[in-house]
């Protein structure tokens, strides 16, 4: 379809607000079936999105399964199973002073909602935030990256064949078609992708009062310690740290652990991805590349910070970058203050938990962080002294596939968060709807003025029951 003209963008969002104000996006069955038909193009072409997600990432079909197109066919299942019941008014009560009443709370759509997407899932993270918006009852415009090229083309034409084109379409471009979509109004932004980006769309959407989900990252950490079997630990943080070559925003970023666990753990974890990925891992199908030659050379960038005691190898023609372990870094290094975003991982030897924790609490919250111990005192620790977007233990990342669990980050790492029903109540607006009869008057008898001995006495009374 190609890059979206910028004069176009006003009429589009136009557009789209029509047809929401029209009422075409309300009926509970036409949400279902723009979901069902999102499902079907999904399934239907399967293959397709495995192909571009190959072109884009290196990604194989298995893990694009894995971590995009089925995990979306899932939470459109999930979705449809649960919308009856998440659009059903909720009854609540009223206090015994403004009886006889009756109220209860209306999930309503925003209207027109924006999706900008990054490009380390772009599959999954431009329709996932769409299937909430589209249960909801919103109008939606979905900005896929630039970046992910294969995959913004094809999945700009699939969704305009699928969905109503009445209430949702794509904007494709970079940044300055974004910046323009900026510019309109919108009901609510969900944007996924980096901090600095983060700042600006939060900027625009102010000038509109506009509410956003931000979802971000920042540096997950893991903790190990010898309370665990170290080689399934290390097995289970390779595989996280390394899946889709390590461009996750979940994934583990470092790894924090006393001297002696680390100077096991570097020696499991070569095993580990030798384990994963075999001995020739620059001809194994089944690990990915690197997005860009910008990318590329910035993870080159931070080799030098720390002694390469797994992988290190790379080829820039073909964006392939080994899966790296890093010793002996430095807390002030390069590598320890960006968010990596790619298959390197840094190992930090800290003097116990207390260490741990307190350099966990002087930097931003993350937005996971991963526990591998079976010490009880030590879980409790992580779950009553820190902030993070989520917390597991034993297993990275697994969380993000758990419909009933809220994904999202805290402070730096992010604003809102979604999946499942999560999705559904961040593109709606739970409006409270009080019903009280005229007669009898009862706020005329107890709350309003002329205020007499007996409203008096009514009020000091009702204090001394809250108190």
């Amino acid at each position: 379809m190609g890059v979206t003209a910028i004069e176009s963008i006003p009429e589009i969002v136009a557009g789209l607000r029509h047809s929401f104000n029209l009422g075409v996006t309300r009926p509970i069955e036409w949400r279902k079936q723009q979901l069902s038909r999102l499902r079907t193009m999904l399934v239907d072409h399967s293959a397709d999105f495995e192909a571009a997600l190959h072109s884009d990432l290196g990604k194989s079909g298995t893990e694009a399964q894995f971590t995009e197109i089925a995990l979306l066919v899932a939470e459109i299942d999930y979705a449809l199973e649960h919308v009856d019941r998440w659009v059903k008014p909720r009854r609540v009560g009223v206090p015994l002073a403004l009886q006889p009443a009756a109220a209860k709370v209306i999930a309503e759509p925003l209207g027109v909602v924006l999706v900008i997407a990054p490009w380390n899932y772009p599959l999954m993270l431009s329709l996932s935030p769409l299937i909430g918006a589209i249960a909801a009852g919103n109008a939606a415009i979905v900005k896929p990256s630039e970046l992910a090229p294969a995959t913004a083309t094809l999945l700009s034409r699939l969704l305009a064949e699928a969905l109503d084109r009445r209430a949702f379409t794509t904007v494709e471009g970079g940044v300055e078609e974004t910046t323009a979509l900026l510019r309109e109004r919108f009901d609510h932004i969900f944007y996924t992708g980096n901090g600095r980006v983060g700042r600006i769309v939060a900027h625009a959407a102010a000038e509109h009062l506009t509410p956003v989900t931000l979802e971000l990252g920042g540096k997950s950490p893991a903790y190990v310690d010898e309370s665990v079997p170290l080689a399934e630990v290390a097995k289970r943080i390779a595989w996280g740290k390394f899946l889709n070559a390590g461009q996750t925003c979940v994934a583990p970023d470092y790894v924090m652990g006393t001297a002696s666990t680390l100077r096991r753990l570097k020696v499991l974890l070569a095993e580990a991805i030798h384990d994963l990925y075999g001995s020739a891992i620059d001809r194994n199908p089944d690990y990915g590349r690197i997005v860009n030659a910008t990318q590329f050379d910035r993870l080159v960038s931070y080799l030098g910070d720390g002694e390469v005691v797994s992988g290190g190898v790379f080829d820039k023609p073909s964006r392939y970058f080994a899966p790296t372990v890093l010793a002996q870094v430095d807390r002030e290094s390069r590598v320890m203050q960006d968010e990596i975003f790619g298959p390197i991982l840094p190992l930090i030897e800290v003097s116990g938990l207390d260490d741990a924790l307190s350099f966990v609490n002087a930097n931003d919250h993350p937005l996971a962080a991963y526990v591998f111990s079976d010490d009880a005192a030590v879980r409790r620790r992580w779950e009553q002294e820190t902030s993070s977007g989520a917390l597991n233990f034993g297993a990275p990342m697994i969380h993000l596939s758990a419909p009933e669990i809220p994904f999202g980050g805290v402070g730096a790492s992010g604003i809102g968060a979604y999946h499942g029903e999560h999705s559904f109540r961040v593109f709606s607006h739970d409006k409270p709807v009080l019903s009280k009869p005229l007669k009898p008057d009862t706020l005329a008898s107890t709350i309003m003025p002329p205020y007499t001995s007996v409203k008096d006495s009514l009020a000091r009374k009702w204090l001394r029951k809250l108190l």
